[in-house]
C-alpha cells in the first residue's frame, strides 16, 4: 500500500489567504464595471475619443480584477504531490496577462486617434464634461479602497489595479481639462491628444506590471536584493570557503527563495548542521529569505572539475 505523502512546510507557507483582497477586488469589479459602461455610452452619444478609449482602459480593468480574483481564489490552495509550490504563481501568470492587454489596448488606441486626426467628429462637451467628472469621482473612491487592503495585506494585482486607477484618476482629470479647452476653443484635436496621453498612461503601466510579472516568471533576482552582497556575507561565516550553484528567485511577490552548494576549509570535526544554522540565521535576520536550501560540499566524495 503506498503511504500518503504529507506536504508540510516548515519555513514558509507556499499558499496564503486573501480575505481582504478578495472583498476589495470585488467591490472594485463592480464599480469599475458601472463606470467603464457609463463611459463607453457617453463617449459614443458625445463623439469624444478620450471617453471612449477610457472606458476600454477601465474594461481591461474589469478583465484585470477578474484574473485577480482567479488569481486570490487559487492562492490560497494549499499545495499537493502535482504542485509542491502551491498556487501562488498564478498570481503572477494573472499580472502578466493584464499587463500585456494593457500594452495591446493603448496601441489600438493610438491607431484610432491617428484615424480621427484625419477624419474629425463633432464632441459634446456637457456629456463628456459630466461623466469625467464622475469618472474622478469614482476612480478616487477606488484608490482609497485598494490602499487601504494594501495595508492589510500584500497582493501584485492589487497593486497593479492600484497603478491602473491612478493612471485612470489622471485620465479622468485630463479629459475634464480636453473639455474645458474644446468648450472654450471648439477644437476637437484636444480630444484626440488627451486620448492619446491617456495611451502612453495605459502603456506605461501596462509595461511595468508585465516587466515585473515576468522577472518573477524568470526566477530572476528580486531587484531590492544584491547577490554580490548576499554572496559576499555568506562568504563571511567561519570555515565557509567558497559557494557555488548558487541561485536567488521569486515564488511570487513576497516568497524568496535561495539554493546553494558549499565547500569548507576543513571537514574534520565539523558540525555541519551548526554552519547551514548560521547561513539560515543570516539570510533570515538581514534579508528576510526563509525559504533557504544549502547543500554542504565535500571535494574528496564530491569531485569539482
Amino acid at each position: 500500500m503506498n503511504k500518503k505523502i504529507d506536504f508540510k512546510y516548515h519555513h514558509i507557507k507556499h499558499y496564503k489567504y486573501q480575505a481582504q483582497s478578495k472583498k476589495t477586488l470585488i467591490t472594485s469589479i463592480l464599480l469599475t464595471l458601472f463606470f467603464a459602461l457609463v463611459e463607453l455610452f457617453g463617449g459614443i452619444f458625445s463623439g469624444s475619443l478620450a471617453l471612449i478609449s477610457d472606458s476600454f482602459h477601465m474594461f481591461s480593468d474589469v478583465v484585470a480584477l477578474l484574473f485577480s480574483i482567479i488569481a486570490v481564489f487559487y492562492s490560497a490552495k494549499k499545495p499537493n504531490k502535482n504542485f509542491t509550490y502551491g498556487f501562488l504563481r498564478i498570481e503572477i501568470i494573472s499580472a502578466f496577462i493584464n499587463g500585456l492587454a494593457l500594452m495591446i489596448i493603448s496601441v489600438g488606441i493610438v491607431i484610432e486617434a491617428v484615424k480621427r486626426l484625419f477624419n474629425p467628429e463633432h464632441v459634446d462637451f456637457f456629456t463628456m464634461f459630466t461623466i469625467a467628472v464622475i469618472g474622478l469621482l469614482v476612480n478616487i473612491i477606488l484608490m482609497f479602497v485598494l490602499m487601504k487592503s494594501l495595508k492589510k495585506e500584500k497582493n501584485l494585482n492589487v497593486k497593479s489595479a492600484l497603478w491602473h486607477f491612478l493612471g485612470d484618476t489622471l485620465n479622468s482629470v485630463g479629459v475634464i481639462i480636453a473639455a474645458i479647452i474644446l468648450k472654450l476653443t471648439n477644437l476637437v484635436i484636444f480630444d484626440i491628444i488627451i486620448s492619446v496621453i491617456i495611451s502612453v498612461v495605459i502603456f506605461t503601466g501596462g509595461l511595468k506590471i508585465a516587466k515585473e510579472a515576468f522577472f518573477i516568471l524568470m526566477e530572476a533576482v528580486p531587484s531590492d536584493l544584491d547577490i554580490d552582497e548576499i554572496h559576499a556575507k555568506i562568504l563571511t561565516i567561519d570555515k565557509i570557503k567558497d559557494i557555488h550553484e548558487f541561485h536567488l528567485w521569486n515564488i511570487s511577490e513576497e516568497n524568496i527563495s535561495i539554493s546553494f552548494h558549499i565547500l569548507l576549509d576543513e571537514y574534520d570535526g565539523v558540525n555541519d548542521y551548526e554552519i547551514v544554522n548560521d547561513v539560515v540565521e543570516l539570510l533570515k535576520n538581514e534579508y528576510g529569505i526563509e525559504h533557504v536550501t544549502v547543500q554542504i560540499e565535500n571535494p574528496e566524495t564530491n569531485p569539482h572539475f
